[in-house]
């Protein structure tokens, strides 16, 4: 074993409506808000994302996924997710994802009844067992009710 890394990601984007909502790699149908973004806006997939890159410091997903370039326009954020993956297997070798913690903060709608869906969605992406895919749903108590946040943090093993 060549050591343990964490990484730490956040991103966030407003909120509109006719637009939709994407958490985890699963659609939210029950809102009538979704994200403003040049992707799909998954908050929860980006900040895994940025974690990942954080955690072997190669940057973040802006650098290889610019908003500026419209051939991501709309891109599905498991895209993101599934090349940053390939990027640390490429670079980093053998790793491992021990753990995921995730909180994501949103007024409205709640997200508790998906609980288990982005659990498994999240756990499914990166091959890991489900137990190791912690997902917490917070609001921001009214301050920021067209807003959508999330932060994720990962430790991973390096063979």
């Amino acid at each position: 074993m060549d050591g343990l890394r964490i990484g730490y990601g956040e991103d966030a984007h407003a909120l509109a409506p006719g637009r939709s909502l994407v958490i985890g790699a699963v659609k939210i149908d029950s809102s009538p808000v979704g994200t403003v973004a040049h992707s799909d806006g998954d908050v929860l997939l980006h900040a895994l994302s940025d974690a990942l890159l954080a955690a072997y410091a190669m940057g973040d997903i802006g650098q290889y996924f610019p908003p500026s370039n419209p051939n991501y326009r709309g891109l599905d954020s498991r895209v993101i997710l599934q090349t940053v993956l390939q990027r640390l297997a490429d670079q980093v070798g053998r790793y491992r994802i021990v753990n995921l913690s995730a909180v994501v903060v949103l007024d409205q709608p709640r997200l508790g009844p998906t609980r288990r869906d982005i659990q498994r969605q999240l756990a499914g992406e990166l091959g890991i067992d489900a137990s190791r895919v912690g997902v917490t749903f917070k609001t921001s108590e009214g301050m920021a009710p067209d807003f959508i946040q999330a932060r994720a943090t990962v430790l991973l093993e390096t063979e």
